[in-house]
C-alpha cells in the first residue's frame, strides 16, 4: 500500500534562517502522527510544505502524488491561523465548505461531532474562543477526507472540548483516515498518536511511538515526600538516588510496590511523611529532554517558547470553551 505521506530531505529557508534542514518523514496510511516542538521550530513550515503552500526543496508525496497536484477533495487542512467570515453563523460556516464539495457530510452532522450543535446559529464572531476553533476543525472534516492534516488544533479550546474532539479524531483514525497534527500539548500527542516526531531548530530529531519514546528519553520515576522535620536534618540511607529540596525528598526510580518500604526506612530513621507522590515519566519529560536546549536558546533571545511542564500537561487552564 502506497504511504500516505512520503517526505525526503526537505528544506526550507526564509534567507539566511533555515526553517527546516533535511527532514524525512514517511506516514503510512491510517497512521495518527503527532507532530511536537517549540516554537519556532518548524512544524508549521513542514505542514505547509506537505500540503503544498509553500516552496521548499526535496521532495513530499502524498499517496505518491505531487501535493500541488494532489487532489484536495481527498485533503482536510486546518491551518494555525484561520479566520473565515466573522458574521456567518456556525451552520452557514459549515454548510459553505460543505459546498465546495461534490460529495460532503451533512452540516448538522459535523456541528454534532464538534460540540457546536446548541451554538448552530450563533455568529462566528460571536463564538467564544474554543467555539471558533472547533468550527474551524469542522471545516476539515466536511469532506471526508483520507488525509487530514491540523495544525494546533485544539489550542484555545476547555479541557472537556478537547477531550470531546479527542475522542472524535479517534473514530475518524478507526475508520481509516491518515491524520498528521501538530500540538503543544504532550498528553494529547501521547494518547492520540501512533507515532510522535520532535521537532527542534529545524531538525526532526526523533520520530518513535509515545512509549518508545519514554523509555529511551523520559527518565525515571519520582517519588516526592514532604517530611518532618525537613529531610537534610536527619541523616538517613536509601538504596535509591535522592534529592533534596526545602522540606521535600526526591527518590528516583522507586517501583509502586517500593514505596511502603521507602516510607518505613524514612520513619525508622526520625522523617515523618506528611504527604507523598508518585509519578512515572510521560511525554513531556521526553519534550524537555530532547527540545530543551533550543527552548533555553528561545528564551535567550527574548522569545516565546514552551519552557514549563505544566504548559505541556493535559489539563491546562484556559479561559475559553
Amino acid at each position: 500500500m502506497t504511504d500516505a505521506i512520503v517526505a525526503e530531505n526537505v528544506r526550507r529557508a526564509y534567507g539566511d534562517t533555515v526553517a527546516l534542514s533535511d527532514v524525512s518523514l514517511s506516514l503510512p496510511a491510517g497512521e495518527v502522527f503527532a507532530l511536537v516542538g517549540p516554537n519556532g521550530a518548524g512544524k508549521t513550515t513542514l505542514v505547509r510544505s506537505i500540503t503544498g503552500t509553500t516552496d521548499y526543496e526535496g521532495t513530499i508525496e502524498l499517496f505518491g502524488e505531487d501535493p500541488r497536484s494532489f487532489d484536495r477533495s481527498r485533503l482536510g487542512l486546518l491551518p494555525q491561523e484561520f479566520t473565515p467570515h466573522e458574521r456567518l453563523r456556525a451552520r452557514e460556516l459549515i454548510a459553505y465548505y460543505a459546498g465546495l464539495y461534490d460529495q460532503a457530510h451533512p452540516p448538522g452532522q459535523i456541528l454534532t461531532d464538534v460540540g457546536l450543535t446548541d451554538s448552530a446559529g450563533v455568529a462566528y464572531e460571536d463564538l467564544s474562543g474554543g467555539q471558533q476553533r472547533r468550527a474551524c476543525v469542522g471545516t476539515a472534516l466536511v469532506n471526508d477526507p483520507d488525509l487530514l492534516i491540523l495544525d494546533e488544533p485544539t489550542t484555545g479550546i476547555d479541557p472537556a472540548g478537547r477531550r470531546q474532539l479527542w475522542t472524535l479524531l479517534e473514530e475518524l483514525a478507526e475508520t481509516g483516515t491518515t491524520i498528521l497534527f501538530t500540538t503543544h500539548y504532550m498528553a494529547e500527542a501521547e494518547r492520540l498518536a501512533d507515532r510522535v516526531g520532535l521537532l527542534a531548530d529545524g531538525e526532526l530529531v526523533a520520530v518513535e511511538t509515545p512509549a518508545a519514546l519514554i523509555d529511551a528519553h523520559g527518565g525515571e520515576t519520582r517519588l516526592t515526600i514532604e517530611t518532618t522535620p525537613a529531610p537534610e536534618a536527619v541523616a538517613f540511607d536509601l538504596e535509591y538516588r535522592t534529592a533534596v529540596a526545602g522540606t521535600e525528598l526526591v527518590v528516583y526510580d522507586v517501583g509502586p510496590t517500593e514505596i511502603g518500604t521507602v516510607v518505613d526506612t524514612l520513619t525508622a530513621t526520625g522523617l515523618e511523611a506528611e504527604s507523598l507522590t508518585w509519578s512515572e515519566p510521560t511525554l513531556a519529560d521526553v519534550y524537555l529532554e530532547l527540545a530543551g536546549e533550543s527552548i533555553e536558546r528561545d528564551l535567550g533571545r527574548g522569545e516565546t517558547a514552551t519552557p514549563e511542564r505544566s504548559d505541556l500537561d493535559t489539563i491546562t487552564t484556559e479561559g475559553s470553551s
